[in-house]
Formats: structure tokens, sequence, C-alpha cells
């Protein structure tokens, strides 16, 4: 039940990554999603680990947001794509 709720969580974190970091991105939209369902795992599995809060704590959704947009900004720095 846990990963369920990660996966619908990070749906929801992706599209307000999306929202907070608008442009053009190598992926679109279903990336983006994509990437906020990894920002949450990543978020919620380093945020556990290090004790910084529990599960089901609201600052865990804040988390996800923040580790979404980092992995947005760096997929975009990756895979940006030519312009000429």
């Amino acid at each position: 039940m846990d990963i369920i709720t990660m996966l619908v969580i990070g749906l929801l974190v992706g599209i307000i990554a999306k929202f907070l970091l608008p442009g053009d991105d190598p992926g679109g939209i279903i990336v983006t999603i994509l990437i906020g369902i990894a920002g949450s795992f990543v978020a919620g599995y380093i945020g556990r680990a290090a004790g910084w809060y529990a599960e089901g704590e609201p600052v865990g959704f804040i988390a996800s947001v923040v580790g979404a947009i980092v992995l947005l900004l760096l997929y975009r720095v990756l895979f940006r794509r030519r312009r000429g």
C-alpha cells in the first residue's frame, strides 16, 4: 500500500513540479510526471532514512516536490534539445 501511495503522490508532485518549473522539457509532460514519481521515491527514502520526518507528515510532500524539481532541472541539463 505504501508504494501505491507514493505513486499517487508522485503523480501529483510531477504535476506540481511542471507547474512550478514551466518550460520546454525534452520529454514532455509524461516524463515530467515520471520524474515526479522518482522525486517522491528519492525524497521519501532520504528524508525518512535521515530521520528528518516520519511517514505521512506533510513535510514529506514538500520534500517530494523539491526532489522532483531538482531531478527535473538535472534532466533538463543532461538532455537539453539542441536548437539551431
